[in-house]
């Protein structure tokens, strides 16, 4: 059974997840991918302001293909994510707690998810057209340059994973 979740997800209900639950994620999250977390992560040396308060928030690893007509995005499946590992852990510093990709994360991002009670959740690969028709509208709020890999501020309803590694650091690798 799924768990459904609503957010900005709370902190008793992501620590009470456990690796193989299924949740439905429901409310905003947002899109960044390598670029992105390279320019979140220059502006944070540099202290400057983020697109949006980390604290709490879900990062959806995706750069999703244009929207048809009618459509609010278009495929959008998740990426690798082992390529935000060296800029996840700057991030949760920060406030991030839940992120969605897919694949395996290194040792060293397992450790941080447990540090800061994090969760990493994993979309199924190869149904980016069916995920699509979760997110009811989708707006770029920062790095437009960027093209696909911009910041998305997308709303979803019943987006589904599953907890692929939990905030006491067990993981399904």
């Amino acid at each position: 059974m799924e768990k459904k979740l609503k957010t900005p997800i709370s902190d008793f209900e992501r620590v009470s997840l456990n690796i193989g639950d299924e949740v439905l994620i429901s409310g905003i999250i947002y899109t960044a991918r390598d670029a992105a977390h390279k320019n979140m992560v220059d502006a944070l040396d540099e202290s400057k302001e983020l697109p949006f308060d980390l604290k709490g928030q879900v990062v959806y690893y995706v750069g999703p293909t244009p929207a048809k007509p009618n459509q609010a995005i278009g495929s959008c499946g998740p990426t690798s994510s082992y390529r935000m590992d060296k800029f996840s852990p700057r991030l949760m510093k920060e406030g991030l707690k839940v992120m969605i990709g897919k694949g395996e994360r290194s040792q060293e991002l397992i450790n941080e998810v447990k540090k800061y009670q994090g969760v990493y959740l994993m979309a199924i690969g190869g149904i980016g057209a069916l995920l699509s028709k979760t997110v009811k509208s989708s707006e770029v709020i920062a790095y437009p340059e960027l093209g696909a890999e911009a910041i998305r501020k997308l709303e979803v309803v019943n987006f589904p994973a599953i907890v692929a590694i939990d905030s006491k650091g067990n993981t399904l690798f």
